[in-house]
């Protein structure tokens, strides 16, 4: 590893570059020059005050890394050598037991059906005791079984993953839901259920329990320009967070405990009867909702990833602003008129409900935008605006993605930039060969 996160040090020259946009990226150009395009940069200093102001955000709680949202070993590596992150949250079981060789705490978010993946982790006793599966459905410890017989191999760590989802209801009828489809698990004694069917299950060991609030940590909530799409966006995220933070503390004190029937049935948590499941850890979060999650009294870790990178997604959130930590430059190879400049890839298209949210946005030279009838192609990326005047072929345009882990898929390498000057490529999970998803 190159390079480490610690906090910049008192007087430190210019601990925060990138608010100078006119220093920052041409000092990055010329850090990178000696690189053929497409180039992918990380400013040292933007990464480490953002990790550092996620730990802020976190108010102490332990953050868990999601790797989806980083896809570069070295600053899986560096993040995780800060105190106050611990484990990584993992997009796929294949990149988990990838993960396990050096990490001993990999939670995989998604379920997976990887019969292939399932038969290695049953035959790995030191991978099975670092990697923790994610299930919502009984048919799900069915594939596991199917791979590897329960009475061959170690105990399998699972978490239960609790739709965190909110029904929104408008004069006593409910008008839509909002947040991702993910886990069919959205009622406390649903969770509860699933809970005890896994303590029925020879070889399978409860761990956690997982709920993502993609509804307030994913939906930006002062969208540039339009105030009034805003304000209902936080009345309706706060209204979902109250909803939230009762029925999860209710969900999580149903798997920690037999509560009272009735009680539950009021929605309050009581003290418990007899112990169901030492829970060791009941994450939540991301991003976009740190301060809020960390408040619930339920949850014991946090999870975070797109925020190290800062993407242009994130831009417009009321309660932080992530500093611009990794970006790629574009070669122009065409002047198709004197106000448009050509470059030649680009179509680095985010994933998600297509719109103009997800096209890579041009940040340097300022005052470029792309073209209405083209936007980012695959093979060229026109540019219109007055700066375009002043490019010529051969120059460098600079660009973020829409968001984080995404960028990675388009490069081999990681060029960390620190004080102007670059420091040793490091190898993207593309570059070591690796393409999960």
């Amino acid at each position: 590893m190159s390079f480490d996160l610690s906090a910049p040090r008192p007087g430190a020259v210019e601990p925060e570059p990138w608010l100078r946009p006119e220093h920052y990226w041409p000092r990055l150009t010329e850090a990178t020059a000696d690189r053929p395009a497409p180039v992918v940069a990380l400013g040292v200093e933007a990464l480490a005050w953002n990790a550092h102001d996620l730990l802020r955000r976190a108010g102490g709680l332990p953050i868990r890394v999601a790797s989806k949202s980083v896809r570069v070993r070295a600053v899986l590596d560096a993040v995780l050598a800060l105190p106050g992150y611990r484990g990584v949250l993992a997009f796929t079981l294949a990149e988990a037991l990838w993960l396990a060789e050096t990490i001993d705490d990999v939670v995989v978010a998604y379920p997976t059906a990887d019969r292939r993946a399932f038969a290695a982790l049953a035959a790995d006793e030191r991978a099975a005791s670092r990697v923790t599966l994610m299930i919502d459905s009984a048919d799900q410890l069915d594939l596991v079984d199917a791979a590897a017989p329960p009475a061959g191999r170690p105990p399998i760590r699972v978490c239960l993953d609790f739709d965190a989802s909110w029904s929104a209801p408008l004069l006593g009828r409910v008008v839509g839901r909002l947040g991702a489809l993910r886990s069919p698990v959205h009622e406390p004694r649903e969770l509860r259920a699933l809970a005890e069917h896994v303590l029925r299950r020879p070889g399978f060991e409860l761990v956690g329990i997982m709920s993502y609030e993609a509804q307030i940590a994913g939906v930006a909530d002062r969208p540039a320009g339009r105030p009034a799409a805003g304000a209902l966006v936080r009345v309706v995220q706060g209204r979902s967070a109250a909803e939230l933070a009762e029925r999860r503390a209710v969900a999580v004190a149903a798997v920690r405990a037999v509560a009272d029937l009735r009680a539950r049935r009021r929605a309050v948590a009581v003290a418990a009867v007899r112990a169901v499941a030492d829970l060791e850890f009941v994450n939540g979060g991301g991003t976009g909702s740190l301060e809020r999650t960390a408040a619930e009294s339920c949850i014991t870790e946090l999870a975070a990833g797109s925020g190290l990178f800062g993407p242009h997604l994130f831009d417009d959130y009321g309660a932080f602003a992530p500093a611009p930590a990794a970006a790629f430059a574009l070669d122009v190879v065409r002047r198709p008129a004197p106000d448009a400049a050509t470059l030649l890839g680009g179509g680095w298209i985010a994933s998600g409900a297509a719109g103009k949210d997800r096209l890579p946005r041009s940040v340097w030279p300022e005052g470029l935008r792309l073209a209405a009838r083209e936007g980012a192609g695959e093979v060229q990326t026109p540019l219109i605006g007055e700066a375009a005047r002043g490019l010529a072929v051969g120059d460098r345009v600079w660009l973020r993605h829409a968001k984080a882990g995404e960028l990675m898929e388009h490069a081999n390498e990681v060029v960390p930039v620190r004080n102007g000057e670059a420091l040793e490529a490091e190898l993207t999970y593309r570059g070591e060969g690796k393409c999960f998803l």
